[in-house]
């Protein structure tokens, strides 16, 4: 031990200076002319590190403690030999021994620095990531803990910065990041199963503050959330009217029985059978049916699993129950009432008899088994069949329904179902018989069901698909449906101005602007002002010029060209008899102008045409010379009002 310590002060120096004591004067040593280099990661390093100055009669080599395959002697230059790498080893020794002869003579080291550089990519330990949401989880809980989404960057000197972006459109709305740096996803806004029950999110990483600095990396992983839904909601008797799409209004139903019977089905009611569903869907908790009150004298059994109501006992007088029926979860969470309405009346039992002998249905193709088949006059709707008894004013609880001659449908109380997929399209006819199950009476009609391709059903087993249409929806569509009558009526304007504006401007009448000659009939009064006294037999005046003293007798009718207008029968059987035929002049307008006149007689057969007087065209002397409102409108130019008829005239 002790010689141990003699030797420990000449091993230290020579450890520190290279060489041993007194071998300055003996010996030189080896030397580098710098001992500490810093070079960048990935950089590629082709020069030599340092020089080394070696005596002459000596070696330099590589020591043992040198990083392993880091470097490389050549000549007396140490040159780099791997590409640095900072997450690798961020530094390199190189240990160098001068030797002369085998003895060491001189030890040196040299040590590169290898600095970090931006070159990795952050990575995410997932790639997708999905998690389970609570319904009821409150407002401003974490989420996902920071620890669970944080990224990796090999890189020590990183700060990474994170994003979170929508894939479901509003996601962004319940969700966000506590920070940009601190990547724990916090619930922003109360989440609801019905509106959202999933979200999903891009989940991105960046490893420096700002997008367009070089070099960035970025890294994106995805975030899925599934809503859990809570039981929140009670349950709900269908079908349900809903105020704003998530609250429903739920069904009142009502039915009418006759006295003095039990009816041995259950009974018909409306809108349709009890029937409630867990307004949590869900959980879709099973439903249990109890009367909660109102039923006097037990008279009504409901069945705690399917609702449907039955008879007891008889009524043995009119009178109304007012049941309240009770529907509670099967975990006895939660439950909702309704009211059943059921009249009993006293009939002395007519048999029913259908309103309509075919309805019509329609369903898709491929739907399945307890699909309701639609009305075809309004898809949207169950197709009802109901059959009516004169006794009762809405309903009798006592009629059942049932299909006589099809295997494809059947019927659950006034609605029609499918009882099997259908795979063939086309028209399906089905008898309904309804009967009265009291007095036995029956009645049948026909539904016709077109079976076709169309949007895809929706399976309810009787239960229509309610449509929840909140009140902004309908003034949203009340707007656009606003938006196209009024452009259907400027259209409609725009034609009517377009075909009829000369009649138009022909009609208006206006007082300080002259009229043309085809509107101008001055022979047209009002009603309470009109001659419709008999007007002298038209004769024909061969000189319009001259005014003859005496009336002409008319000249036998020349024979018509085809297709032109038929001389009046009257001028030829009654001549120039006053009485024998008249005019009257009619409110309708010619196209052309003027009005249109008829002449008729007593003898004139209903087989006579109708023929449009012309245009009258009054002059100066016509015009003084008319003599009444009848008398003018036959007058033209040269012509009397005994003149015969032109070939033209309308006669009757």
């Amino acid at each position: 031990m002790g010689s141990w310590a003699l030797l420990w002060p000449p091993l230290l120096l020579t450890g520190l200076l290279g060489r041993p004591p007194g071998a300055v004067a003996q010996a030189q040593y080896c030397s580098v002319n710098k001992s500490f280099i810093e070079v960048e990661e990935n950089s590629n390093v082709t020069k030599p590190l340092v020089d080394i100055d070696v005596p002459e009669g000596q070696e330099v080599i590589l020591g043992s403690l040198s990083t392993p395959f880091a470097f490389r002697i050549q000549g007396n230059q140490l040159f780099l030999n791997v590409t640095p790498d900072y997450e690798e080893n961020s530094l390199l020794e190189a240990q160098l021994l001068c030797q002369s002869g085998g003895t060491l003579v001189t030890q040196l080291r040299v040590f590169v620095s290898v600095l970090d550089v931006n070159d990795n990519t952050p990575e995410f330990p997932f790639t997708t990531k999905e998690i389970r949401v609570e319904e009821d989880t409150k407002v401003n809980s974490i989420v996902i803990p920071e620890t669970e989404l944080q990224a990796e960057d090999k890189d020590k000197d990183d700060i990474l910065f994170y994003t979170l972006q929508e894939v479901t459109a509003g996601a962004s709305d319940y969700f966000s990041l506590v920070g940009a740096n601190h990547p724990a996803l916090r619930l922003d806004r109360t989440l609801d199963f019905y509106e959202r029950p999933n979200m999903a999110f891009w989940l991105l990483v960046r490893d420096t503050a700002e997008e367009n600095v070089e070099p960035s990396h970025t890294a994106t992983a995805t975030l899925v959330l599934n809503v859990v839904p809570a039981d929140l909601r009670p349950p709900w008797f269908l079908p349900c009217t809903f105020s704003d799409g998530y609250v429903c209004i739920q069904a009142q139903y009502h039915g009418a029985v006759p006295t003095g019977h039990i009816l041995p089905s259950p009974l018909i009611l409306r809108p349709g059978p009890i029937y409630a569903e867990d307004g949590d869907r869900g959980i879709n908790q099973p439903i249990i049916y109890s009367i909660f009150s109102g039923n006097v004298n037990g008279t009504f059994v409901i069945h705690p699993d399917s609702g449907n109501l039955t008879m007891a006992r008889s009524v043995p007088s009119a009178t109304t129950f007012l049941l309240l029926v009770k529907g509670q979860q099967a975990d006895l969470a939660r439950y909702s009432v309704t009211q059943v309405t059921v009249e009993a009346v006293a009939a002395a039992g007519s048999p029913p008899h259908f309103p309509q002998s075919l309805y019509r249905g329609t369903v898709a193709l491929g739907a399945g088994a307890g699909v309701v088949v639609k009305d075809a006059a309004a898809p949207s709707q169950p197709l009802r069949i109901q059959a009516q008894d004169p006794e009762f004013s809405d309903l009798n609880s006592a009629i059942t329904y049932r299909i006589t001659n099809h295997s494809h449908f059947r019927m659950e109380g006034e609605v029609v179902l499918t009882t099997t997929t259908l795979t063939q399209a086309g028209a399906f006819y089905a008898e309904v018989e309804a009967n009265n199950t009291v007095t036995s009476g029956t009645a049948t009609t026909v539904i016709e069901i077109q079976v076709s391709e169309q949007e895809p059903p929706s399976t309810g087993g009787g239960r229509s698909e309610d449509k929840r249409f909140s009140v902004v929806d309908m003034a949203a569509l009340g707007g656009v449906l606003g938006a196209l009558l009024l452009l259907a009526l400027l259209g409609l304007t725009v034609l009517v101005y377009k075909h009829y504006g000369s009649r138009l401007k022909c009609c208006s009448g206006k007082a300080l602007k002259p009229q043309t000659p085809g509107c101008d009939n001055q022979a047209f009064l009002p009603d309470h002002e009109a001659n419709w006294a008999p007007a002298p037999s038209p004769t024909r005046d061969p000189k319009p010029a001259e005014a003859s003293p005496t009336p002409a007798e008319p000249a036998p009718p020349d024979p018509a060209p085809p297709g032109s207008a038929p001389e009046a029968p009257a001028a030829a059987q009654a001549g120039g008899s006053p009485a024998a035929v008249r005019s009257i002049l009619t409110k309708e307008r010619r196209p052309e102008g003027g009005y249109k006149a008829v002449w008729f007689g007593e003898d004139i057969g209903a087989e006579a045409d109708v023929v449009v007087l012309n245009t009258p065209t009054l002059d100066v002397d016509g015009a003084s010379d008319s003599g009444s409102g009848d008398e003018g409108e036959g007058a033209g130019p040269g012509r009397g009002p005994h003149d015969e008829p032109q070939g033209d005239d309308s006669y009757i």
